[in-house]
């Protein structure tokens, strides 16, 4: 029977192929993937350097931030301590708070999926190596940057949180909080362009036959955690932005007595504020899911009910962001709601931990440092995860809310359910880039350590918190019985940091790093496809999947594949190259063409921090120039992708030919695309939420909306400009002779899109709409705001286009360089419809 994508299944069968490899086969694709020298290890774009890159900038954030930690337990171990001052204390305790749930939790499981992903999958490489490079390098400068205004004194000092009015320029007139809101904002696209990333690997470059029922629990794992980063991510964008704006520009997004409202930051952060707990947990949970899977030797218990709970918990998570919020006033109604899905998202995390803990039961389990730590995972995370519940139920929470309670029950949600994963992944992964693993007997005095340190630590925060001690204090007054468990508390911290210090000891002794795939080996005897002999082209051929643990189920696989028996066991093209596969049955659809070195990602990152830096030491001018030649560089960088080899098919194995060029829906930038139009239009919905709660909470500063005339304007230029990005796509298709004829009507699609933000904000500006006077106004300058920066990128596009029309760099009759342009420009025309048509309707009707 023939499949969907018209590839016979029963051709898998061939495999493994007999007969030796053609000579130089294996020669030029190490000369494809060759290693880099000198300065080249800025250039590198595959994941087996910026992988590691990244994993090793997150823990230097990771023990950036525990240093702090350690600090300021040193001004709470005892009544009126003078360690820090009160300033420097809310500097360290914002900067703390901030480096581990931005700098560290989400950036360390982004950087272990780069890592791991493609080996687990079998793929060359992730779709998008240069935008991986991207990520990590906007990452890692704008983060050193962040985290050095502490040296200076500029850093934050408004908690972690931000909320407002303590952040508005009446409490905080100086930069710090620039800081905070524009570095946040920059860092959170690098953590957007990664989960891209990581959603078009997952679902398009699976290998042959690894179908969904087959892919490793990790992968699932970081797909809802890449959907859930570009569903909520957009949130706290959005609202670093208009805070930014208002302590800017004036607009009274947050001031109430112009028709702001300061929870409206609270809505916005905690609804990226919650999920973010569990985008942290889920990647965690999946590496958890794999290890004991491997620790018990037994395929994991229950593991369709596990994928569901992953999909349950991605789903709850997004109801629950008000959780938070319970002590603020909400009407009771909210409040039942939230707190019912507060308790209800512990569900699908306790199908997790007991399928865990059947796996176990039903292995063999090997009781070395792995094991420990997962078994530690296991308890502390069940703890966490106890008191989380009891945080749910709304008169507890009255009782319970910003007293050191929640401080417990926040680390041990966060240390059970991701550091304590993480060092976990480090002694068994270790091996895969490595040429030594990391000490058993050193590992099992970490784990001791670091176990016992962290009950010390925050075990005695529940009962400081139930006697009264507030959270964000940096002193308190004697004889209120906090003495004796504070300084349990800061001893128990400087335990764990002494665990924390023998693994670092524990790293330099014995990690000598092999990007290419270390050779420790396989010493925990895992049966997932990362285990495969690798070099830095990943496997020497792709296999064919058929379970969900092949290195168990198939004993000669490893030979097979190392001797290049299965798919693409060299290049075909003379260049980078991946499989991309269907998404629901993974079969081969077509050969990516993959970019290789490229110093441009680096120099993007660059100008982009410094365009976001330097707009908060007020240096506008440099500023912009930074930005200009971030764009330039982003355009250069794109000049190089997205050209046709001369093989139109080729043969990667079995006698399968498939295509090196495609377009539409198939292609996986179309995929990207559409993802990065999720991300935008959540911005948007967004801004639609915070217009309908201004709108509902007073609309005493509010104007009319213009006539009807200029919405008519606005909506027909709007689908005019649709139409002409439209019909750039269709004219292409009638071959050279329209190819120019496509190029100008896409130019004057984006020229009419930006003709309807111009006449948008024309007419409101006529209407008497002042940003400064009410939140109404600020609102609408917001969706005005992001229509221009869209309609700015539309410009771009078309221009970018004409230029590569101008070089004969466009094929026909289909193109990505006019198809993926033209999609945005009708989504960008569609949003220029809905957000004028919004406003105008609220207040009042037309």
């Amino acid at each position: 029977m023939t499949s969907e994508t018209g590839f016979d299944p029963k051709l898998y069968d061939r495999f493994p192929t007999s007969g030796a490899r053609p000579r130089g086969e294996l020669e030029e694709l190490e000369r494809i993937w060759c290693a880099p020298k000198g300065w080249q290890y800025l250039t590198v774009v595959n994941n087996n350097y910026v992988g590691i890159y990244y994993v090793g900038a997150a823990f230097l954030f990771f023990l950036l931030a525990g240093i702090l930690a350690l600090v300021m337990r040193v001004q709470l171990a005892a009544p009126l301590m003078g360690v820090l001052p009160q300033e420097t204390y809310n500097q360290f305790f914002t900067m703390h708070g901030t480096v581990m749930m931005f700098l560290f939790a989400v950036p360390m499981v982004e950087a272990l999926g780069i890592m791991l992903l493609p080996q687990m999958l079998s793929a060359r490489d992730l779709p998008f190596p240069r935008l991986s490079a991207y990520a990590f390098w906007a990452y890692l400068v704008g983060g050193l940057a962040f985290f050095s205004s502490l040296f200076v004194g500029l850093a934050p000092n408004g908690g972690w949180f931000m909320y407002p009015p303590l952040t508005s320029t009446a409490y905080s007139p100086g930069i710090n909080t620039d800081f905070w809101l524009l570095g946040i904002g920059f860092i959170e696209i690098s953590a957007i362009a990664g989960a891209i990333e990581i959603v078009v690997g997952v679902l398009r470059t699976r290998a042959p036959g690894m179908t969904l029922d087959k892919m490793p629990i990790f992968a699932w794992a970081m797909l809802v955690f890449a959907i859930m980063i570009i569903i909520a991510f957009p949130a706290v964008i959005l609202g670093t932005l208009l805070l930014e704006f208002e302590r800017a520009f004036n607009w009274p997004f947050f001031d109430p007595t112009r028709g702001g409202d300061p929870l409206l930051w609270q809505h916005l952060f905690w609804f990226f504020g919650h999920p973010e707990v569990y985008i942290i947990f889920l990647p965690a949970a999946g590496l958890v899911s794999m290890m004991v899977a491997m620790v018990a030797r037994t395929d994991l218990v229950g593991y369709r009910l596990v994928v569901l709970a992953l999909l349950a918990t991605g789903f709850i998570s997004f109801g629950v962001w008000a959780h938070h919020m319970f002590t603020t006033g909400m009407p009771t109604l909210s409040v039942g709601f939230f707190s019912a899905a507060s308790m209800a998202v512990s569900v699908p995390a306790g199908i997790q931990v007991f399928a865990w803990i059947a796996t176990l039961a039903v292995g063999k389990v090997r009781y070395n440092t792995l094991a420990l730590f997962i078994i530690g995972t296991l308890i502390i995370f069940t703890m966490g995860g106890l008191t989380g519940v009891m945080v749910a139920l709304v008169p507890f929470d009255w009782q319970a809310h910003d007293s050191y309670f929640i401080v417990a029950h926040l680390h041990y949600v966060l240390i059970g359910g991701m550091v304590f994963p993480m060092f976990a992944a480090f002694y068994h992964w270790a091996p895969m880039v490595s040429r030594r693993a990391l000490s058993e007997r050193l590992g099992k005095w970490v784990f001791g350590l670091m176990f016992a340190g962290m009950h010390i630590a925050f075990l005695p925060m529940h009962l400081t918190g139930m006697m009264g001690m507030p959270r964000r204090v940096y002193t308190y007054l004697p004889d209120r019985g906090w003495d004796l468990p504070n300084l349990i508390s800061t001893v128990g911290a400087f335990v764990l940091a002494a665990g924390i210090a023998l693994f670092v000891i524990d790293l330099i002794r014995n990690v000598r790093l092999a990007p290419g795939g270390g050779n420790a080996g396989n010493i925990y005897g895992a049966g997932t496809l990362e285990w495969l002999p690798t070099e830095l082209y990943s496997t020497r051929s792709i296999p064919v999947v058929k379970s969900r643990q092949p290195l168990w189920d198939d004993p000669d696989l490893s030979k097979d594949v190392e001797e290049g028996r299965y798919f693409l066991p060299g290049s075909v093209t003379g260049n980078r190259e991946t499989i991309v596969t269907s998404p629901l049955m993974a079969e081969p659809q077509y050969l990516q063409i993959m970019p290789g070195p490229s110093v441009w990602p680096l120099l993007s990152a660059v100008f982009t921090a410094g365009f976001f830096l330097l707009l908060t030491v007020q240096a506008y001018g440099a500023g912009l120039v930074s930005g200009v030649l971030a764009i330039l560089a982003v355009l250069r960088w794109m000049w190089e992708t997205d050209r046709p080899v001369k093989q139109p098919f080729v043969d990667i194995g079995a006698g399968i030919n498939v295509p090196t060029y495609v377009t539409g829906t198939s292609t996986h930038g179309w995929w990207a695309m559409v993802v990065l139009m999720i991300v935008i239009g959540m911005i948007f919905l967004m801004t639609v939420f915070s217009y309908l709660y201004l709108y509902g909470r007073s609309t005493r500063f509010w104007i009319d909306p213009p006539d009807a005339v200029s919405l008519a304007l606005i909506v027909g230029g709007a689908a005019l400009s649709a139409l002409l990005a439209a019909g750039s796509r269709r004219a292409l298709l009638k071959g050279d002779g329209r190819k120019r004829l496509a190029i100008w009507l896409l130019i004057l699609a984006s020229i009419v899109i930006s003709a309807v933000t111009f006449i948008d904000y024309r007419s409101w500006l006529a209407a008497g709409l002042d940003p400064e006077a009410s939140g109404q106004g600020a609102v609408i300058h917001a969706f005005i705001g992001l229509q221009a920066c869209l309609s700015g990128i539309a410009l771009l596009m078309a221009a970018f286009v004409a230029a590569r029309g101008a070089r004969n760099f466009i094929p026909v009759p289909r193109s990505n360089v006019i198809d993926l342009p033209a999609i945005f420009i009708i989504f960008t025309a569609a949003l220029g419809a809905a957000g004028p048509g919004l406003v105008r309707l609220f207040p009042g009707t037309l």
